[in-house]
C-alpha cells in the first residue's frame, strides 16, 4: 500500500486549517466619564421661597440652560451599543494564508526534482500557508492597535467636547438660577 497517499492527506488537511483565522478584535472603549453636572442653589440671604417654587425654578432653568448649551446632563452621550464603526475594507480573512500556500506549492514544484514534484508542491504550500498565516497575524495586531489608538484619540476628544458643554450649562443654570434670587455653588 501506498504510505504517501494518508500523509498527504494529512498535510493538505492541516494546511486548510490554516486558512481559519480568528476574526479581528473589537477593543471596546470605555464609557466616557460623565461630566461633573452637579449645580448647589439655596435661597440667597434675606429670601424665602417655598419648595414647590423652587422645584419650579430648578426645572425652568434647566430646561433653558439645555436649551442654551445643547447639553442635558441627563442624556450626556450615545451609550457604547448604539455607536456605529465603520471599517476599511480588505482582504478577506485567511486570504494571506490562501496566498502563501499557492506561492508556496508553484515554488515548492518549480525546485523539486521532476518525480517528487507533487511532494514538493506540499511542502512549499504547507511552508507558505505557515508564512501567509503568520504575515495576517502580525497585519491583524497593527490593524488593531491602530484601531485602539483611533478609538483612544476619538474618546479623549469626545470627553473634552462633552466637559466643555457640561461647563456651559453650569454656568447657564447658575446665571438663571442666581437672577431668580438664588445663591449658586
Amino acid at each position: 500500500m501506498n504510505r504517501t497517499v494518508p500523509i498527504l492527506s494529512v498535510l493538505v488537511a492541516s494546511a486548510l486549517c490554516g486558512c481559519v483565522t480568528e476574526p479581528p478584535r473589537a477593543y471596546a472603549a470605555p464609557p466616557p466619564p460623565v461630566p461633573d453636572t452637579n449645580v448647589y442653589f439655596y435661597p440667597a440671604a434675606g429670601h424665602t421661597i417655598s419648595t414647590q417654587q423652587q422645584d419650579r425654578d430648578r426645572y425652568e432653568c434647566n430646561q433653558w440652560a439645555v436649551q442654551q448649551s445643547g447639553f442635558d446632563p441627563s442624556q450626556p452621550n450615545l451609550p457604547p451599543h448604539q455607536r456605529m464603526q465603520i471599517i476599511a475594507g480588505g482582504p478577506p480573512p485567511g486570504a494571506a494564508v490562501g496566498e502563501g500556500a499557492v506561492t508556496g506549492a508553484f515554488l515548492g514544484a518549480a525546485t523539486s526534482r521532476p518525480w517528487d514534484a507533487g511532494r514538493g508542491a506540499l511542502v512549499g504550500a504547507l511552508a507558505g500557508a505557515a508564512i501567509g498565516g503568520i504575515v495576517e497575524s502580525e497585519r491583524n495586531n497593527e490593524t488593531n492597535r491602530v484601531q485602539a489608538q483611533a478609538d483612544a484619540n476619538a474618546n479623549r476628544a469626545q470627553n473634552a467636547a462633552l466637559e466643555q458643554k457640561a461647563s456651559q450649562f453650569r454656568r447657564a443654570i447658575g446665571a438663571c438660577l442666581e437672577g431668580r434670587g438664588y445663591s449658586v455653588r
